[in-house]
């Protein structure tokens, strides 16, 4: 005697034979779900809302605040703000939750997956922080205290207002400035703050840490040697070799003008030799400039960074999805081969743009990758291409690096239909 599979199961397995049928995407989640995959209730803005709620209920937990609760809660929130941004906490943070076995519910590995929303968590300190501040602020009796509590209060509206997307997407060299300085002078005056209010040791330790966690990437500031090899004029592979190799998935922050501005490229160390490479493609005036001028030193900053694709060892199989330079971050997984992996790479004519030397290299750990040349077959459906490959790969997860427009559409083209999908946030 044979039984019928249930209604649901019989619904499943008829969508799955259409798509494969027809080639077409799956089916929508339902809405509810689909609903939790919306751009604006992604984890950063989920996780921000939740240190804002907690804040909310110690609020009102401890009502009626006193001038002592204001202080140490305003402290405790900004100290969040800064701490979760350095980069050994950073690492720890991906170290923590790439932990989780392939054998947990996808469900949670999925969730696991979103660490680098961790952002989310420093916007909701600042804000919580400058929120705290102010009512202690308004409850100080005039005098000094007051007037230093007024100025910190105008630096950091200043500094939250300029981190906001219309004017950081805009001007974002000038939102890097204000952040940078600005929030050392706000450090100052915290300082300053804090000592005028005759503190206890909770609240010199905290600031200490908090000073500690913004001068330790500095404290490792020096200038060192770059190799450069421009296989075009529209890329520049920079090699490294001043005695560090670091993780495959990491970042580093270079400069030629240390106090003015940043770049964070993806490491590409070669498995078993010294050193690593960065790829630098032109996409803006500072880009643009080291890829005509071709310096031969640079500086260099901070601790190397675990990126968004450190993620992929949550996963049995993946699919790395990159247009263009995004194939820089890809490469470094892909040459260490951690996890089985599938590449789909749109790019412009990529062996004149970025040379045979990389596209072999690309090929030789990839044989079955797909590489979609732009200039001969126009841009394709990336989203439709992702799925593909993830199909017939039999991957749990896609990891897409790319500008942000594209990235955003893949990822939440997946997402809404229930295939997990990772990509950049830029929340920085």
């Amino acid at each position: 005697m044979t039984t019928s599979p249930p209604r649901n199961q019989r619904t499943r397995n008829q969508r799955t034979q259409n798509q494969q049928t027809t080639g077409g995407l799956p089916p929508l989640l339902s809405g509810p779900r689909r609903l939790l995959k919306h751009p604006r209730l992604m984890h950063y803005n989920r996780l921000a809302a939740l240190v804002l709620l907690a804040n909310v209920t110690c609020a009102l937990a401890l009502w009626p605040l006193d001038a002592a609760t204001l202080g140490h809660a305003a402290l405790a929130n900004l100290a969040l703000a800064v701490v979760v941004r350095q980069q050994y906490v950073v690492n720890l943070l991906f170290r923590l939750a790439t932990s989780a076995p392939t054998s947990w519910p996808l469900r949670v590995r999925w969730t696991l997956g979103k660490v680098y929303h961790f952002g989310g968590l420093h916007v909701g300190g600042a804000l919580a922080g400058t929120a705290w501040f102010l009512a202690l602020t308004v409850t100080t009796p005039s005098g000094t205290l007051r007037a230093v509590g007024w100025t910190l209060i105008a630096l950091l509206a200043l500094i939250i207002a300029t981190a906001l997307p219309p004017f950081r997407s805009r001007h974002h060299d000038h939102f890097e400035k204000i952040h940078r300085f600005g929030g050392w002078t706000a450090l100052a005056l915290f300082w300053t703050h804090t000592l005028l209010a005759s503190p206890g040791p909770w609240e010199v330790g905290t600031l200490a840490v908090v000073t500690f966690s913004v001068a330790l990437p500095w404290l490792r500031l020096r200038k060192v040697d770059v190799r450069l090899e421009r296989p075009s004029s529209h890329v520049v592979l920079a090699r490294f070799d001043h005695g560090e190799t670091p993780f495959a998935g990491s970042s580093t922050a270079i400069s030629r003008s240390p106090l003015k501005e940043w770049h964070s490229f993806a490491n590409v160390p070669a498995p078993g030799e010294p050193g690593f490479r960065l790829t630098i493609s032109r996409a803006g005036d500072w880009t643009g400039s080291f890829i005509d001028d071709l310096p031969r030193q640079v500086w260099v900053k901070g601790i190397t960074t675990a990126g968004v694709a450190n993620i992929e060892v949550l996963f049995t199989k993946v699919v790395y999805v990159a247009t263009g330079s995004g194939i820089g971050p890809c490469l470094p997984h892909l040459l260490a081969a951690q996890v089985p992996s599938r590449l789909v790479w749109a790019t412009r004519d990529p062996r004149a743009t970025y040379g045979d030397a990389l596209v072999d290299e690309i090929l030789a750990v990839q044989p079955h990758a797909l590489i979609w040349d732009t200039s001969r077959h126009g841009k394709p459906d990336m989203v439709r291409l992702a799925h593909d490959a993830q199909r017939d790969f039999g991957a749990e997860a896609v990891i897409c690096i790319s500008n942000k427009k594209l990235t955003w559409q893949v990822v939440h083209g997946l997402e809404r239909r229930g295939i997990p999908a990772y990509g950049a946030i830029w929340d920085s």
